[in-house]
């Protein structure tokens, strides 16, 4: 069954069973784990809120999985943007002009993915809170839909300079068409180059996106790179940018307890008592 319901560019696999969503994006199926991952870390937290799953490039496997973790299952097209516009943000083009110096971004990032995510404005709710799918909810945040629209956590994670950047790993939204024309109109001008994809066109967009701590979007590398601003007590929202928790990878071994985390939640185990939780080392 599938819901006719929705715009173009988007296929529900059935209608809305809430007026809020928790929304993510899985764009291939590489980042199946992660989304799981999320739906369980969310399901955990006793939330009432459609869990929706924005999706493209899965096969009925791969749906089947995130189903039966209680996602609503929408596909969603790439958006239809210029070939000058296509080309621009390719994954080579894109990493010429604007390489990841930071963090190693995996084989399977495929930048022009990323601007999908604004096809959240043209779903069926009142409001929406987006959850990367390299993310895990450690404690309720419903209290998010009743921030407005549009709130976001600053990128920090190496630097004080990251609190004047937003990163879009989590933002509230309030899905409304006359928004999404309005961004359609905007993003694809001639010569249009978004550096970090949606991440700098939804920061020009809503230029007062401040609102949400770093708490509710705490990214890993501030467990080594900035071990002052951790604390267990507070964090609602764990990211891992860059590298991936269920990748073998170069930097798994300084950031082991938050991958130990992320696989308890994965396997299907409960969240820990964070406060018992070590923090980092000095």
């Amino acid at each position: 069954m599938t819901d006719p319901t929705l715009p173009p560019g988007l296929v529900a696999d059935g209608p809305a069973t809430a007026r809020r969503a928790f929304v993510t994006l899985v764009s291939n199926a590489a980042y199946l784990p992660g989304a799981e991952a999320l739906l369980r870390s969310l399901r955990l937290t006793g939330t009432s809120a459609d869990l929706a799953v924005m999706h493209r490039g899965l096969d009925a496997d791969a749906l089947a999985r995130l189903s039966a973790l209680g996602a609503r299952l929408i596909r969603a097209d790439l958006l239809p943007t210029s070939d000058a516009f296509d080309q621009a943000h390719a994954r080579d083009a894109l990493h010429a002009r604007a390489a990841f110096l930071k963090g190693g971004k995996p084989d399977f990032h495929t930048p022009l993915d990323n601007f999908i995510k604004l096809r959240l404005w043209q779903l069926d709710y009142d409001a929406c809170v987006f959850i990367d799918a390299d993310a895990i909810v450690l404690r309720p945040v419903d209290k998010l839909f009743d921030f407005p629209e549009f709130c976001a956590a600053p990128n920090v994670y190496d630097g004080l300079d990251g609190f004047g950047r937003m990163n879009s790993g989590v933002f509230t939204a309030r899905p409304d068409p006359a928004t999404f024309a309005a961004m359609m109109a905007r993003l694809d001008r001639p010569g249009a180059f978004w550096r970090r994809t949606d991440q700098t066109f939804l920061q020009e967009y809503f230029p007062d996106w401040q609102g949400l701590s770093i708490h509710h979007n705490l990214l890993q590398y501030v467990w080594t790179h900035m071990p002052q601003l951790w604390d267990w007590t507070q964090i609602r929202i764990l990211h891992f940018q860059y590298e991936k928790p269920w990748q073998d990878h170069p930097k798994a071994d300084s950031l082991r307890p938050l991958i130990d985390l992320w696989r308890q939640i994965a396997v299907g185990g409960p969240v820990p008592d964070l406060n018992a939780l070590p923090g980092p080392p000095a």
